[in-house]
Formats: structure tokens, sequence, C-alpha cells
């Protein structure tokens, strides 16, 4: 029920892309000079993290505007419909970011195991990576608390902007902080660590990932929509049961004598 002709194209492109991606990493790009063949891990791990930046930015910025909006004590029919979907938004991109980023430490321990001769060290960036992840599992599981929907939606959206404080200092710590993780292989004003096959390889596999999260969010944008509206149609429906209740009054006095 989330298919359109638009997501379907989209899907086509994302599996292409896909495959195009696996093709340049494995066979393209050469292997690193000190890595080896370890270094392929990099065009998945260095594009899952930026796409989990990109989602956590997408899930404040929403968050942000939806607070904006229910400055208003009663928000129009239309306000009030603005922030649902910017809810969906911040709740469908949350939860790419947190999928994205269980990928980046996935691929990032296999890296190390091959690198540092262990899966886990507690290095800085690793760890505030961890403590990212739990911030926005924390995240997701106050959306799925039972509150009323307007209420819930500011709540989720004052902890995504507390959330967000983390992302620079994820970013950051390999520079702020003496670590094992090496630093940035790309990077704003800096002149890149990697050039030739490995760079237009790394540049496709992030278009690529890209792609797929975004045909990923598009479809869990609406299967909110969809749980919303299953929400929607269980309280009406228990709210016609009420007023059938109501209608019906309780049973008089001889009534409930001959039962």
């Amino acid at each position: 029920m989330t298919r359109s002709v638009a997501t379907r194209v989209l899907g086509v492109i994302a599996v292409a892309a896909a495959a195009v991606m696996v093709l340049l990493a494995l066979w393209v790009s050469p292997p690193d000079v000190v890595q080896g063949d370890a270094v392929r891990l990099m065009y998945l791990h260095v594009p899952s993290i930026w796409v989990a930046y990109g989602s956590f930015v997408v899930t404040a910025a929403a968050s942000a505007r939806l607070l904006w909006r229910s400055r208003a004590a009663s928000p129009s029919s239309g306000s009030a419909t603005a922030m649902r979907r910017l809810d969906r938004i911040a709740g469908a991109a949350a939860e790419l970011g947190v999928l994205f980023t269980a990928l980046t430490l996935l691929t990032g321990s296999l890296w190390g195991n091959v690198t540092w001769g262990t899966y886990w060290q507690w290095d800085a960036r690793l760890t505030t990576t961890v403590l990212l992840f739990v911030t926005y599992l924390g995240y997701l599981a106050l959306r799925r608390l039972p509150s009323e929907p307007r209420m819930r939606a500011r709540r989720a959206a004052v902890m995504a902007l507390i959330a967000t404080v983390n992302l620079p200092i994820v970013h950051f710590s390999v520079d702020w902080w003496r670590t094992l993780h090496q630093e940035a292989s790309l990077s704003v004003g800096r002149r890149p660590e990697i050039t030739g096959e490995m760079f237009w390889t790394l540049m496709f596999s992030w278009a690529a990932v890209t792609v797929i999260a975004l045909w990923l969010g598009v479809h869990r944008f609406r299967v909110l929509r969809l749980e919303e509206l299953a929400e929607e149609e269980a309280i009406a429906h228990l709210l016609e049961e009420r007023r059938v209740e109501q209608s019906v009054g309780p049973p008089d006095d001889d009534q409930a004598g001959a039962r």
C-alpha cells in the first residue's frame, strides 16, 4: 500500500546503483597499500555514517519546524495536519539514521578487527557513535509511548533537538582527542586523503547509499501515515461503541428482574 510509480522507479534506481557500487568496490577499486582489501569496507562504512548524519539533521529540522508551528494554543486544522506531517518526517528520518548508524558500527567493528586486531575499543569516535545510536533509540522509544498525539510529537521534537548536540561531537572527535580511529578521508577545506578509483568509488557509493536511504525513507513515511490512520480508525470505533452504549442506556428494573 506504500508503493507508487515514483517509488518503483526509485527502487529500480536504488537496486541498479547498489549493484554498480558492489562492482566498483570489489573489482574496480584497487586494494590499499597499507590496509589491503580491508579498505573495501570503507565504501559502505563511510557512506553509512554520512547518510546517518543527514537523516538526523532532517529529524532536527523537522522537529524545530514542528515546535515553531505548535506555539499556538489551538492550531488550525491545516497547521495540525502540517505538524503531523513534520512529525512523520522526523520519525522516518530518525529510523533511517538509527539503521545506518548500526550499519556503521557493524562495518567499523569488522574494519577494526583487521586493522587494530580487535572488534572494539573504547575509542572516542566509537564511544560517541554508540552514544548517538542509543540516544536515538531512546527517541524512537519515546515516540511509541501512549500519549495525546500533539503532546507526544512535541516531547519527541524536544528530545530530537537535544540528541542533535552529539552530531558534531561524533564528527570532530578524531580531531579533538587522540584516537585510534583515522582522520576523515574527505573533509571540507582539506586535501582528500584518497584519489583515483578509490575517490570516485567512494563518491558513487555515497550517492548509491543515499538513493537507497531515500527509497526506504519514503516507504517508512507512508507506513507511519498508515499507522496513524489505523489508530484514528480504532479511536473512532471505540467512540462509536460508547455512543451506542449511551443511547441504549442501562436496563430498567423489570428487565433486570426478568433476567
